[in-house]
Order: structure tokens, then C-alpha cells, then sequence
């Protein structure tokens, strides 16, 4: 095997992606509407590329080389190949079900799948971003397809202004973030996440460009995290977009953008007083961790709308994860490493819980009729208890509740933090208290499910007989209830992509 081909090896995962997207679009674009043809293939697809991924993190060693011309731009390390893993994983999840959600509601239309598989490709990019350029490119890629997605409802006025409001406010992000970029370029001479490490560690470059081209950055990736303040995109979007797309968002979207964050937090910001936990960027995460945490859950439980509380569910969960996202500040390297894969398993476990709440809305409309309220959800546990026992699973585990991934995910992030020292003490205190008021909210819809009659003449829930939905419901309630109950091989292999951050 020459080293030629051997540097290409690495790259496997978001070749097969990229390409398929493609070719999945010209295929469309060519031949008459296949829905089923495309679903087929987009699972195939992200099938191949978590295979290929999953085979590279098992190997360990060392940071892989990439072809010389790339190897400034993109990394491929631990991080990248589980976080491909994760993606991949998720997009695989949301083809599946939306090949049962948009044949029963009439949706069907190949460049669906193509715009899923193009932005998990943006997705896998802007994890292995290197370079200000890349992060940017990956950022855009995997934003205008998602913006695509929230609109595809068309003549729904919710998914317009959903999408419409998406695309305004992601667009300023992006703006923001390319600022920044350009802030730290001026600073340091360098858009290389290597370059710019080295110079805010020798200090010759101006501390204030410095610093707020840091902030800009950060701004830019925390609205995609749907972090308090920049989380008023949310519920609009996840209410009005297709659920599949929703799916989408909540899990892929999130993975790549705290992906991206770590990597810069670790090459480019770990400077000790830029790590300072009063004066630098852990100053800044930590206040919005607890924000998010506390608003996201009081507002969720608020709401009407089970596809809204599940989005702002979303926003203190990425509370949640910067918990673990903040315990980088410390100097120990054992910590630091528990902080990288304790995210991770996070975000792992995540997308496999959300998947699962996702999907059983999914599966318990049918007819053209979305369960989307507590009162479309009255007596589901009671007629149909197998469509029910999956999304009882998965609001436990969005919940923490033991044996689930959830649970082993809060406890990892937590754990980082109380490593971390007094600073962030209060942080994990404030976490388990938000997570008692998520248990309200999630324990709410059970109650529903199991214990309230719907009302007289209130439409009766047929659940929808989708294969392809069945199929993604016991993958991930699979992956949910054994990462909660024999987690070791997920552990090591976060701890293992965790260890090998470069």
C-alpha cells in the first residue's frame, strides 16, 4: 500500500459521504421521484461511512496523516472519527424515519435526502476543521441544507417562518463568526488552528484582537448549540420544520458545532490566561451554561407543544454539555481528558434518546396527522403500548434516568467538572436541580401517555406502519438502553478519541 493511498484511508467516512450526497442529488435532479430508491441509499451510505469510522477509532495510535494539500485544513484524529461516528449515526437515524414520515404525509421528494446527506457532510468537515477557513466552509455546507430542510414543508406558513427565521439569524452568526476569524488572522498571521495556538502562546500577538475574535468564534458556534442567548431560533424552527429535519438538527448539528468548539478551546485558546476561569473563555461558558441550563428547562415546562418543550429540552441540554465543555479549563490532563469524552458519550447519547423521542411522534401520527400536543398523546400507552414503550425510553434517558445513556451521559459530564475544582462545584449543583425540573416536563408526557383519557370527540391516534420508522426505533432505543447498561466499549472509545485530540 503506497502513502499515497494510505493518507486517503482517514478521509474514507466524509468521501463516501460527500460523494454520495452528490450523486444522490444528480440522481434526483435525472430520474423520476424515487423516494424509496434514496432513502435505501442515504442509509446505505452513512452505513458505510459509521463502519469505516468506527474501524479507525478501534485502532488507536496517533493523529492519522492526511494528503499534504489537506493537512492544514482538516485533522483527523480521535475527535473527527468519533464525531463521524456520531453524525453519521444520526443522519442514518433521520433518513430512516423520514422515509416513513414523508411518504405518510405526502412529503415525498427525493432532495430531501440529499440535503440530509450534504449537510452531515458539512457536518463531518467542520468536526475535523483545522483551519478558520475550514470551520467556516464546514459551518455554511452543513447550515444551507438544514435551512432547506425546516422550510420543506412548503405552504406551511410555520415551516417558512421557521426556516425564514433560521436562515436570518444563522446567516448573522456565521457573519459574526467569520469576523472573528478575520480578527484572528489580523492578530496572529495565521487562519491554522496550529499557527494561531502558538502565537497566543508566545505572546506577541495583541491580547484584545485576540480575545474578541475568541468571542466572536464562540458566538457563531453557540447559536448552532442553541445556547442561551442565542438559542431564539429553536422553538420556531423545530416546531415548523418536518420532525425528520428537527431529528436532524437537535443531534447532528449540535455534535458537529461542539466538536468544532472543543478542537478550538484545546489548539487555539488552551494559553493559561485564556483558560483562566475568571478572565477568559471559561468566564464567559460557564455563566451561559447556567443560563441555558436554567432556561431551557423552566420553558420547557411551560409549553403545550410537545415538539417545543422537546426544543427547548434541547437548549438545556446544551447547557448540560458545556458543563463538561468548560472542565477544559483545568491544567490537570487526566481531567481534560474526562472533560473531552465525557462530552463525547454526551453527545453520543444524545442523538441515539432524541432519535428515539423523535421517532415515536413520528410513529404515533399517521394519516396526515403529526402528534404534536400532550392531548394528541392521551391514551397511546394504554391502546398501542409498543409504540409507546420507545418514547417512554427515550424521555427517561433525556431525563438521566438510570439505566440509560442519558443518565451515564450527565454523569460523565458532571464528573468532569466536580475533577475540575471549586469553580465549577456550583455549576454541577445547579445541573442536578435543572434536572429535577426536566423531570417534570418528561414524566409529564408519560402521564399522558398512560394516565389521561383523551378527550370527547378528540381524534384517536392511529400509529403509522412504517418499516423504515420501526427499523430506527429499535436501533436507537438499542443504543440508548446499552450504553446505559453496559457502557464500557462506548467509554473506551470516547476515552481513547479523547486521548488522541491532537
Amino acid at each position: 500500500m503506497s502513502t499515497t493511498f494510505a493518507t486517503w484511508l482517514p478521509l474514507i467516512p466524509m468521501l463516501l459521504v460527500g460523494l454520495g450526497g452528490f450523486a444522490l442529488m444528480l440522481v434526483d435532479a435525472f430520474t423520476k421521484d424515487d423516494a424509496q430508491l434514496a432513502t435505501l441509499s442515504a442509509v446505505i451510505l452513512f452505513a458505510a461511512a459509521a463502519i469505516a469510522a468506527v474501524l479507525v477509532v478501534g485502532k488507536g495510535g496517533a493523529p492519522a496523516p492526511v494528503p499534504a494539500a489537506l493537512s492544514s485544513y482538516l485533522h483527523i484524529d480521535g475527535l473527527t472519527q468519533f464525531l463521524n461516528v456520531t453524525v453519521c449515526l444520526g443522519g442514518g437515524l433521520t433518513a430512516l424515519l423520514a422515509g416513513g414520515y414523508l411518504h405518510e404525509h405526502a412529503l415525498e421528494r427525493g432532495e430531501f435526502y440529499a440535503l440530509v446527506v450534504l449537510s452531515t457532510f458539512g457536518a463531518q468537515v467542520l468536526a475535523a476543521a483545522s483551519d478558520l477557513l475550514t470551520v467556516f466552509i464546514g459551518l455554511e455546507t452543513m447550515s444551507l441544507g438544514v435551512y432547506c430542510m425546516v422550510a420543506f414543508r412548503r405552504g406551511s406558513p410555520r415551516a417558512a417562518e421557521g426556516g425564514l427565521k433560521y436562515f436570518l439569524l444563522g446567516s448573522f452568526a456565521a457573519a459574526i463568526l467569520l469576523f472573528g476569524a478575520a480578527l484572528l488572522y489580523g492578530a496572529t498571521g495565521h487562519t491554522d488552528f496550529v499557527g494561531i495556538g502558538e502565537s497566543v502562546r508566545s505572546g506577541d500577538a495583541d491580547a484584545r484582537l485576540i480575545i474578541l475574535g475568541m468571542l466572536m468564534l464562540l458566538t457563531g458556534l453557540l447559536f448552532k448549540v442553541s445556547a442561551v442567548p442565542f438559542h431564539m431560533w429553536t422553538p420556531d424552527a423545530y416546531e415548523g420544520a418536518v420532525t425528520p429535519a428537527t431529528t436532524f438538527m437537535s443531534v447532528v448539528v449540535k455534535a458537529a458545532a461542539f466538536a468544532s468548539m472543543l478542537r478550538l478551546l484545546l489548539t487555539c485558546f488552551s494559553d493559561s490566561l485564556l483558560a483562566n476561569v475568571h478572565s477568559g473563555w471559561p468566564g464567559v461558558l460557564i455563566p451561559i451554561s447556567a443560563v441555558t441550563m436554567v432556561y431551557g428547562n423552566l420553558a420547557a415546562s411551560q409549553q403545550a407543544s410537545v415538539k417545543r418543550m422537546l426544543a427547548y429540552s434541547s437548549i438545556a441540554h446544551a447547557g448540560y454539555i458545556l458543563v463538561g465543555v468548560v472542565a477544559l479549563f483545568s491544567s490537570d490532563p487526566n481531567v481534560r481528558q474526562q472533560s473531552v469524552s465525557g462530552v463525547l458519550f454526551y453527545l453520543l447519547a444524545y442523538t441515539v434518546s432524541n432519535v428515539l423521542a423523535f421517532g415515536s411522534l413520528i410513529a404515533i401520527g399517521s394519516h396526515g396527522k403529526e402528534a404534536v400536543s400532550y392531548e394528541d398523546l392521551a391514551g397511546v400507552g394504554r391502546r398501542h403500548p409498543l409504540v409507546a414503550l420507545p418514547f417512554v425510553i427515550g424521555v427517561l434517558s433525556l431525563m438521566g434516568f438510570p439505566p440509560t445513556a442519558g443518565f451515564l451521559g450527565k454523569w460523565y459530564v458532571f464528573s468532569a467538572a466536580v475533577g475540575a475544582g471549586a469553580p465549577l462545584l456550583w455549576l454541577v449543583v445547579l445541573g442536578v436541580l435543572t434536572s429535577v425540573v426536566g423531570a417534570y416536563y418528561y414524566l409529564r408526557v408519560i402521564v399522558y401517555m398512560f394516565m389521561k383519557a383523551p378527550e370527547p370527540g378528540a381524534p384517536i391516534a392511529v400509529p403509522m406502519r412504517s418499516g423504515y420508522v420501526v427499523l430506527a426505533l429499535v436501533l436507537s432505543g438499542y443504543f440508548v438502553l446499552k450504553m446505559g447498561i453496559t457502557p464500557e466499549r462506548y467509554i473506551e472509545l470516547a476515552l481513547a478519541a479523547a486521548g488522541k485530540v491532537g
